[in-house]
C-alpha cells in the first residue's frame, strides 16, 4: 500500500503561546486517515488536511462502540530534533486492541512509518517550551452502515495530532484519590485491557462523583471482590513498600501501560524488587498508617508519573509520608523525561528521533 499525500491549501496560524496550551483542544493541519473493507483490505491511505468525517446515522460504531484508540507523544529536544518515545509499543497495542475488539489489525511498519512522515509535515506544531509536546492520537472506528451486533465490514483508521502543555504547569502537586467501592470499571474476562472507548466511558460516572467530592482520581478496585486494587481511570498504580515495587498483575482488567513497562524497568535496575501481585485495599490503607508504605504513584502518557497524596477509602482517609511528592517517585520522573527530552541516555533504545 502507498501513501498519498494531499495538498493543504490554508495554514492554521502558528501557537503564539507555548506555556498556556490545553490539553486536547487545537490539532494540526492534517491528519493520517486509511480506510477497510473485508473485499480490499486496507486502502486509499492518506496524509490529508484535517477535517471532519461524514458518518451514516447507522455507522456500527455509535450503536456498538467497536472503537479502539492510542495515545503517544513526540518531544521537542533542546537541539531541535523530535524524538518519539516507545512508538513501535503503541502500534503493537493497538493492534491487540484491535484483536480483541474484533477489528483489523494494521501493518504495524506502514502504520508507523506513515505516522512518523505525518509528523514530520507538521513539525512546526511541536512546541518548544520546557514541558510541551506533540499529542498523537491514533483511532480505528467501525463505519460499516448496519444495525446488528456483529463485527463490521469497514472501518475508518486516522492519526491527529494536538500540541499541548506541560501537564504539571505549577510545578508536581500529589493527587487525592477517592478508592471506589462501589463502581467497577473492568472485569475479568472483559475489555479492561483493550484502550476502547467504552472502558472510559463506564469510568464517567465515578469520577464525576469523586471530583464533586474533591478528589482528583478513582481507584479503581476488582469487580468480583472489590478488594483488590487495580488501577487509576488515567494511570497504572504502582506502591513503595519497603524495599519492593508492587503493582497490579496484568489479567485482562488493567491496561499494559507503556510507560508502566518503562517505569518498572528503570525501578528494577536502581535495585528494587518487583512485584506484581493482587494487593488488597486494607494493605493500601493500613501501609499508609504504619509507615511501611512509603510512596504511590501513577503512572500513563499524560502524566509520566504522577504522585498520589492521599488515599480515601469510605469514611477513612490516610496521608502518604509528608504529603508531598516522594524522592523515589521525583526521582523516576525526573529519570523518564529525561530521557524522553534527551538530556539523559538511552541505553533501552526506546526513543525514535526524527
Amino acid at each position: 500500500m502507498n501513501l498519498e499525500i494531499l495538498p493543504v491549501s490554508d495554514l492554521k496560524p502558528a501557537i503564539e503561546d507555548e506555556n498556556n496550551l490545553a490539553f486536547g483542544k487545537s490539532f494540526t493541519d492534517r491528519m493520517f486517515v486509511m480506510e477497510f473493507d473485508r473485499a480490499k483490505g486496507w486502502h486509499s491511505a492518506r496524509i490529508q488536511p484535517y477535517a471532519p468525517f461524514t458518518l451514516d446515522p447507522a455507522a456500527m460504531v455509535l450503536h456498538y462502540s467497536q472503537e479502539i484508540f492510542e495515545g503517544l507523544k513526540a518531544f521537542r529536544r533542546e537541539d531541535g530534533s523530535i524524538a518519539l518515545f516507545r512508538p513501535a509499543d503503541n502500534v503493537a497495542r493497538f493492534n491487540q486492541s484491535a484483536r480483541r475488539m474484533c477489528m483489523p489489525e494494521v501493518d504495524e511498519k506502514f502504520f508507523l512509518d506513515s505516522m512518523l512522515e505525518l509528523i514530520r509535515m507538521e513539525e512546526r506544531w511541536v512546541p518548544k517550551a520546557e514541558g510541551t509536546s506533540l499529542y498523537i492520537r491514533p483511532t480505528m472506528i467501525a463505519t460499516e452502515p448496519m444495525l446488528g451486533v456483529r463485527p463490521a465490514d469497514q472501518y475508518l483508521c486516522y492519526v491527529i495530532l494536538c500540541p499541548v502543555g506541560a501537564y504539571y504547569k505549577g510545578g508536581i502537586a500529589p493527587v487525592k484519590i477517592w478508592i471506589s467501592d462501589h463502581f467497577v470499571r473492568a472485569a475479568e474476562g472483559g475489555t479492561g485491557e483493550a484502550k476502547t472507548g467504552g472502558n472510559y466511558a463506564a469510568s464517567l460516572y465515578a469520577a464525576r462523583e469523586a471530583s464533586l467530592k474533591g478528589y482528583d482520581q478513582v481507584l479503581w478496585l476488582d469487580a468480583k471482590e472489590k478488594k483488590y486494587v487495580e488501577e487509576v481511570g488515567s494511570m497504572n498504580m504502582l506502591f513503595h513498600y519497603d524495599d519492593k515495587i508492587v503493582t497490579s498483575p496484568l489479567k485482562g482488567t488493567v491496561l499494559d501501560g507503556i510507560t508502566r513497562r518503562s517505569a518498572l524497568k528503570l525501578l528494577s535496575e536502581m535495585g528494587y524488587q518487583i512485584e506484581e501481585r493482587a494487593l488488597t485495599v486494607d494493605e493500601v490503607m493500613e501501609g499508609a498508617q504504619n509507615g511501611r508504605l512509603k510512596e504511590a504513584f501513577g503512572t500513563g502518557t499524560a502524566v509520566v508519573i504522577s504522585p498520589v497524596g492521599s488515599f480515601c477509602y469510605q469514611d477513612e482517609c490516610v496521608q502518604l509520608g509528608n504529603g508531598e511528592p516522594g524522592e523515589l517517585t521525583m526521582k523516576l520522573y525526573n529519570q523518564l523525561t529525561a530521557i524522553q527530552y534527551g538530556r539523559q541516555p538511552d541505553p533501552h533504545n526506546w526513543i525514535t528521533t526524527l
